[in-house]
């Protein structure tokens, strides 16, 4: 079966405060979960994976995202990774498997996978090439 396609659409800025606010009560979710275990498959509150912290965290803010890490890149407009603002969806490996939450500065929130802990690390825990692309999801 061959692997899916990463997204491809036109880079996109949002504007106004209207995201930043999203963006901050996000954030803010997510915080507030570092240190809770990461179990695959679970959906909190008391554990979470990557794309369910991430589905979370922005449901806080009145957004709606799918459930898995693919389906949630597929989802918004791909932005550029040098336009990364706080509250973006980073992506990694080619099948877009992983998911955080960037949180400026080059860091991001996620659960980095089974047997650990939602964390807040800096975007590159894989090596650089693991990095896929990004979106903004508001």
């Amino acid at each position: 079966m061959p692997l899916p396609v990463p997204p491809t659409d036109v880079t996109a800025r949002a504007t106004g405060t209207g995201y930043l606010g999203k963006a901050d009560k996000a954030l803010a979710f997510a915080r507030a979960q570092i240190g809770r275990p990461c179990v695959w498959g679970a959906t909190g509150p008391e554990s979470y994976d990557c794309s369910s912290l991430t589905q979370a965290s922005w449901r806080t803010a009145g957004v709606t995202l799918p459930r898995s890490a693919i389906d949630q890149a597929k989802a918004f407009t791909r932005i550029s990774l040098a336009d990364l603002r706080p509250g973006d969806l980073v992506f990694f490996f080619d099948d877009l498997r992983h998911t955080g939450l960037c949180t400026g500065n080059g860091m991001m929130i996620h659960a980095p996978g089974p047997g650990s802990s939602i964390r807040e690390e800096a975007i590159l825990p894989f090596g650089e090439g693991a990095l896929r692309g990004a979106v903004r999801p508001a």
